[in-house]
């Protein structure tokens, strides 16, 4: 075997192991910080008791892997007097977590340990397990009607 056979060898070699590494290297482009905050284009409609919200998810893989289950019709119910919660029928990916800041009235969460989307329209601060999926677009106040009601959320884009 000659020097450039040895060569041509390990280029091949090289190459097929680059193509299988591919792959993956895009999908961590994709939202490198796990926990990012950057709004994206995957636009969500939420709507119960007659009233309809838009909310902007994040470039992170619990929002993708959100925006992947939908249509989704759920009950939401109130909790804790600063938010609305409505239970998933499966867990999400947990690789969006991490500390956050700037928590305020409009964001929409999902609380891992339970399984819970969260939806706030008072003031909280982040806890062990609370991942930010995105923001409601145009205000929270249809979160401020008391109750248990029927949730339609869906894809806009």
């Amino acid at each position: 075997m000659t020097r450039r056979q040895v060569t041509r060898r390990t280029l091949l070699w090289a190459a097929i192991a680059q193509a299988a590494v591919l792959p993956g290297q895009a999908f961590g482009q994709q939202g490198a910080d796990p926990a990012s905050q950057e709004p994206t284009d995957m636009k969500i409609r939420i709507g119960f008791n007659g009233q309809t919200m838009t909310a902007t998810l994040y470039d992170n893989p619990s929002a993708r892997d959100f925006h992947a289950l939908l249509p989704l019709d759920l009950t939401i119910d109130n909790y804790a007097g600063n938010e609305k919660i409505a239970y998933l029928p499966r867990k999400l990916t947990e690789q969006g977590s991490g500390p956050f800041g700037n928590e305020r009235p409009g964001d929409l969460c999902y609380f891992a340990p339970w399984g819970n989307l969260a939806l706030f329209y008072a003031g909280y601060s982040w806890s062990t397990g609370l991942i930010r999926l995105g923001r409601l677009d145009d205000g929270f106040e249809p979160l401020l009607t008391r109750g248990e009601f029927p949730l339609r959320i869906e894809r806009i884009h």
